[in-house]
C-alpha cells in the first residue's frame, strides 16, 4: 500500500474529518452506495481496507471501502441498515456531510495474488468489500491468471450490483456465478449455496488463492470447499467484519480470540484464523 494522504484529524485520530456525500444510489431495498469526496488532497487506500464513518449527534461505525482504489477522487462505501446509525448513514443525500476517519485494517492480498488464479467468493453484501479487490484485478487483468467470482444473495433483489455484474459477465476474461437462496418468478439463474459454485469454478487449486466474504456461515463453508479443492489454507483469506468501534484496537469491542479485527485485520488467512471460527458466538 502505498503512503498518501488519510481522513485523519491532524490533531486527534479519534475526531473524524467531515466530508460531503456527492451521490447516492439505491442497490437494495435497504443497502445504498455513496460517494463521499475525501477533500482536494484525495486519498489511496487498499483493496480491504475500511473507513469509520460518522453520523453526526448519532453514531459511528466501520464500513468497508466499495470503491476502485485507483479512482483517489471518491471514497465509495456501500451500506446496509442495520441500525441507528447506518440508517443515518444511509439516508444520507448529495450535499449532506458526514465524519470519516481511515483508512484502517489489513487488506486483501493482491500483490501476492499475481501470477496466481485469483477465486473471489462473496455472499450478499459481502461483495462490498470485494469490490475494490476486483476492480484491481481487472484493472491489472495481465499480472493474473484466471479470475473468478463465485457470488450469492438469499433472493434475486437482494444482490447488489445488479448492473455491475451483467458488465462483468460480459467479459471474456472473467469467470462469474451467480446464485441465490431462494429464486423469485421471473429468476433463470442458479438456486443453491455459494460455496456450491466451487465445484464447478475454473480455477487450478495448486495456484490459486481465494478471497471470501460474507455470512461467517458462508465462509466456513466456503473454506471447507476450497480446501477440499485442493487450495492450501495459507493461500485462503477472509475477511472478518465485526463490531469496530475505535479502528485502532483500543476499545476490544472487535476482540476475536486472541485478535482484535480492526487492528490485525479484517482479512486474515484461513489458517490463521480457522480455530476461532469454530467457537460459536465468539
Amino acid at each position: 500500500m502505498s503512503a498518501a494522504p488519510a481522513l485523519l484529524h491532524p490533531a486527534d485520530p479519534l475526531v473524524p474529518v467531515m466530508v460531503d456525500v456527492l451521490a447516492r444510489r439505491h442497490e437494495t431495498e435497504d443497502t445504498v452506495t455513496l460517494e463521499l469526496d475525501p477533500g482536494r488532497l484525495g486519498m489511496s487506500f487498499a483493496p480491504g481496507q475500511f473507513m469509520m464513518l460518522y453520523a453526526y449527534g448519532i453514531g459511528e461505525a466501520a464500513i468497508s471501502i466499495s470503491g476502485d482504489p485507483a479512482d483517489r477522487g471518491r471514497l465509495v462505501h456501500t451500506v446496509r441498515a442495520l441500525g441507528p446509525t447506518t440508517q443515518a448513514i444511509c439516508e444520507a443525500r448529495p450535499g449532506d456531510r458526514l465524519g470519516a476517519r481511515g483508512p484502517f485494517g489489513r487488506p486483501w492480498p493482491v500483490q501476492e495474488a499475481q501470477g496466481r488464479d485469483v477465486v473471489i467468493v462473496a455472499g450478499g453484501i459481502g461483495l462490498a468489500p470485494l469490490r475494490p479487490a476486483l476492480l484491481h484485478l481487472l484493472g491489472a487483468r495481465e499480472r493474473y491468471g484466471t479470475v473468478s467470482l463465485l457470488y450469492g444473495g438469499r433472493t434475486p433483489d437482494m444482490l447488489l450490483y445488479y448492473h455491475e455484474l451483467d458488465t462483468w459477465r460480459a467479459r471474456e476474461d472473467l469467470e462469474v456465478a451467480v446464485t441465490v437462496d431462494a429464486a423469485e418468478p421471473g429468476w433463470r439463474g442458479r438456486v443453491g449455496v455459494v460455496p456450491g459454485l466451487l465445484p464447478g469454478a475454473g480455477f487450478d487449486p495448486d495456484n490459486a488463492l481465494a478471497m471470501v466474504c460474507g455470512p461467517e456461515i458462508m465462509m466456513r463453508a466456503s473454506a471447507a470447499a476450497l480446501l477440499d479443492r485442493g487450495v492450501p489454507a495459507e493461500r485462503i483469506y477472509l475477511s472478518m467484519e465485526r463490531n469496530m468501534q475505535c479502528g485502532f484496537g483500543r476499545c476490544g469491542h472487535c476482540q476475536l480470540g486472541p485478535t482484535l479485527v480492526c487492528r490485525d485485520g479484517p482479512v486474515y488467512r484461513h489458517d490463521e484464523i480457522a480455530p476461532w471460527m469454530r467457537v460459536d458466538e465468539l
